[in-house]
């Protein structure tokens, strides 16, 4: 599944604020589920459940909060820069700046996990890390995840 299909330009926050992890997931759970149509008490417990297991800050700056929802029928990711860095008890204890929420079907399976494995793979790129650090507006955020993944789409 290409990236272009996971995030559409209106699911991308150019400027989240927030001041604790806690926070941030839950204005990224107060977007998705304004782009989705899910509770938004769902997702924030969905994704604070997955929290439990161990935090979703993979490290340089990057996190990606994801869980699996019932009664969801497709994969859905939203993008957040956020306006500044929090800590997110991150793999290597820095602070994350960018966030990639991805929600999935209970019954997604492979698809999650080849999911999560793309945003992984794009957001570490230091070069695409960079650009989306530099990036301001929501258009130029959305350009850069999808063209940055294009080549890798196949």
């Amino acid at each position: 599944m290409p990236l272009a299909d996971l995030v559409a330009p209106n699911a991308i926050l150019p400027a989240l604020k927030a001041n604790s992890k806690k926070q941030a997931i839950q204005e990224l759970a107060a977007k998705a589920a304004e782009l989705t149509g899910l509770p938004e008490r769902d997702i924030f417990d969905t994704l604070l459940q997955r929290e439990r297991l161990g935090s979703t800050g993979v490290g340089a700056g990057i996190a990606i909060p994801h869980g699996k929802l019932p009664k969801f029928d497709r994969l859905f990711g939203l993008f957040a820069r956020l306006d500044r860095p929090i800590d997110f008890d991150a793999l290597d204890g820095e602070p994350v700046d960018l966030a990639f929420l991805l929600l999935a079907p209970e019954t997604a399976g492979a698809n999650h996990l080849k999911a999560l494995a793309r945003v992984a793979r794009l957001l570490r790129d230091p070069g695409t890390a960079q650009k989306l650090r530099a990036s301001r507006d929501a258009t130029a955020l959305h350009a850069v995840l999808t063209q940055a993944a294009a080549p890798n789409a196949a």
